[in-house]
């Protein structure tokens, strides 16, 4: 039977509408606002702020000062016709803001069991994030962005309003994903997509500048990037002629370890139709 937790009895300030099952772990200074629902596997960090209309199942961890706003819902069972009731993870980092609607999911057992997102990141109102995807710290998804299954979104990335993202697909950091962006394969580190399809339309000089990269690192990751997507030959080619070079600095390296990593998917590039 599901009996809330009475707030004299326990550390946290817990709405008397809202059902916090035994078993669930509150930090201190947590605060659950009215009708919420918190399952008997869930880890709430110090200072949670959990607004009003919550429901957190599964066995979900979230960070220290982490705020989730009305009718979200966090790790309930994965949106995947093979899932059958297996105890996976949602873990969610220190210091996010979770809005209005969004929903996340956990693993699924045969890819590791566990969805994982960073700290200091920002989910704006309805974005979705699926099963198995890992997000990293200071990442911006904005209303109505879909991650599919799968998925690995770097730090720092950022992403427009309603855009999709392909399962498998990665999205190296530092990259900036346009608003209704249809994200079907892999973006590099620093890279700026946009379309439907998405098509690379540069590199996220202002996002790398506010990062505190050096004017030595944009312009080493400009010739790379001039070199890598030079349309005269493959791609495969002038990936091997940038990794040939000896003044590459580490954000090259960067692209270049993403590159050479093992993806399902293709390498998002300048043409439409040009795959990597």
């Amino acid at each position: 039977m599901i009996t809330p937790v009475p707030a004299a009895l326990h550390p946290a300030r817990i709405h008397p509408s809202s059902i916090v099952e035994d078993g669930a772990q509150l930090g201190r200074n947590v605060e659950i606002g009215p009708f919420c629902h918190i399952g008997a596997k869930v880890r709430l960090g110090d200072n949670v702020r959990i607004m009003s209309h919550v429901v957190i199942l599964g066995s979900t961890s979230i960070g220290d000062n982490t705020e989730v706003f009305p009718n979200a819902v966090l790790g309930c069972a994965p949106q995947n016709i093979h899932y059958k009731g297996e105890d996976t993870e949602l873990v969610i980092g220190s210091s996010c803001t979770i809005r209005e609607g969004v929903t996340m999911h956990p693993g699924m057992p045969d890819f590791g069991g566990k969805t994982t997102i960073g700290d200091n990141s920002l989910f704006l109102a309805y974005s979705h994030v699926a099963h198995d995807c890992h997000v990293g710290d200071h990442v911006i998804l904005s209303n109505n962005v879909m991650l599919a299954g799968h998925v690995t979104v770097g730090d720092r990335v950022i992403m427009g309003g309603g855009a999709a993202v392909h399962q498998f697909t990665r999205v190296g950091h530092h990259a900036f994903i346009g608003g209704l962006a249809a994200v079907s394969n892999d973006v590099i580190p620093y890279g700026m997509l946009n379309g439907n399809p998405g098509v690379l339309m540069g590199l996220n000089i202002i996002g790398m500048q506010r990062s505190g990269f050096d004017r030595k690192a944009i312009h080493a990751v400009r010739r790379a990037y001039k070199t890598i997507f030079d349309s005269n030959t493959p791609i495969r080619e002038n990936i091997a002629q940038v990794r040939e070079q000896t003044d590459k600095n580490a954000a090259v390296a960067d692209i270049i370890a993403f590159i050479d990593a093992e993806s399902e998917r293709a390498l998002s590039s300048p043409a439409r139709g040009q795959r990597g």
